[in-house]
């Protein structure tokens, strides 16, 4: 397995958008949702969230945080 390290615009909503400022900066996550454009006029792609895995720093397993 290949793991892929970018950077990306992300938009996130209601509870997961609480659940990512609760996030201590440069803690990883795994986000899943879907791309979309930034606007009709721009073509940068944006992540919209729809779940939210913390995979760092806890020792129990991983929380998943599902919209919805």
């Amino acid at each position: 397995m290949r793991q892929v390290v970018c950077e990306m615009l992300v938009l996130a909503l209601g509870d997961s958008a609480r659940w990512l400022q609760a996030a201590p900066l440069g803690g990883t996550v795994k986000l899943t949702g879907f791309l979309a454009a930034k606007s009709r006029n721009s073509k940068t792609p944006v992540l919209h969230v729809n779940t939210i895995e913390f995979l760092e720093g806890n020792e129990n397993g991983s929380i998943l945080q599902e919209e919805g």
